[in-house]
């Protein structure tokens, strides 16, 4: 695949969902954050359905940390790895509280010290929360990425790595959400539904669907 239709796979994805979006419901950047770590190795639906009442009790990373774990976790437990991760965000809070006035940092190198955040979620936070043009490799975009021969790679670093590389700036700051969201609902792990994709006649999987 050359830049011209690298360049051309975003033109598309921009045309046809010019605005995009984290599927994650928050208000703000601190609740962004908890919802970013609560959402590994988990679905942006389980988060959705959790946040809510906990956010509504606990807004702040004051009010968070006062829950303590036992009672975070009532909140949680329906989510994949809820005691490591109540554990983690009870930490986090106390950073967030301690170093950063009650702020989520902007820079990467504070944000990954928090405990339960690594690469990714910084990624994730950044560019949601911040407008950075930064790129948060998950499996949907590993995925996407390798089977059309956007950017591939053996490690999400490797293709992170490439994406900054290839993607045209104007496209940077949503290529993250494009990208996730072709993998999510069209060019899934399964069964890529090919023959309703906006970038088919570009990509370079060889098997592609009829269905």
């Amino acid at each position: 695949m050359n830049s011209a239709e690298r360049a051309e796979i975003f033109r598309r994805l921009h045309k046809a969902n010019p605005a995009p979006r984290s599927e994650l419901r928050y208000a703000t950047p601190f609740q962004l954050l908890i919802a970013v770590i609560l959402s590994a190795q988990a679905t942006d639906k389980s988060v959705n359905l959790a946040t809510p009442a906990l956010f509504a009790a606990a807004p702040t990373p004051e009010k968070m940390r006062a829950l303590g774990e036992e009672k975070l976790t009532r909140y949680i437990n329906r989510i994949g790895l809820y005691n490591t991760k109540a554990r983690n965000i009870i930490a986090a809070c106390g950073l967030l509280v301690e170093r950063h006035g009650g702020k989520v940092p902007r820079d990467r190198e504070s944000l990954e010290a928090l405990p339960g955040v690594g690469r990714k979620t910084a990624n994730v936070v950044l560019n949601v929360a911040f407008g950075e043009p930064t790129i948060a490799v998950d499996t949907h975009i590993f995925r996407v990425s390798n089977r059309t021969g956007l950017a591939p790679g053996k490690t999400p670093m490797a293709v992170e790595l490439k994406l900054l590389e290839c993607v045209p700036d104007e496209f940077r700051r949503d290529a993250h959400h494009w990208l996730i969201l072709q993998g999510r609902y069209v060019c899934r792990a399964r069964k890529p539904e090919c023959l309703r994709c906006v970038i088919a006649d570009l990509c370079e999987y060889e098997s592609k669907s009829q269905t």
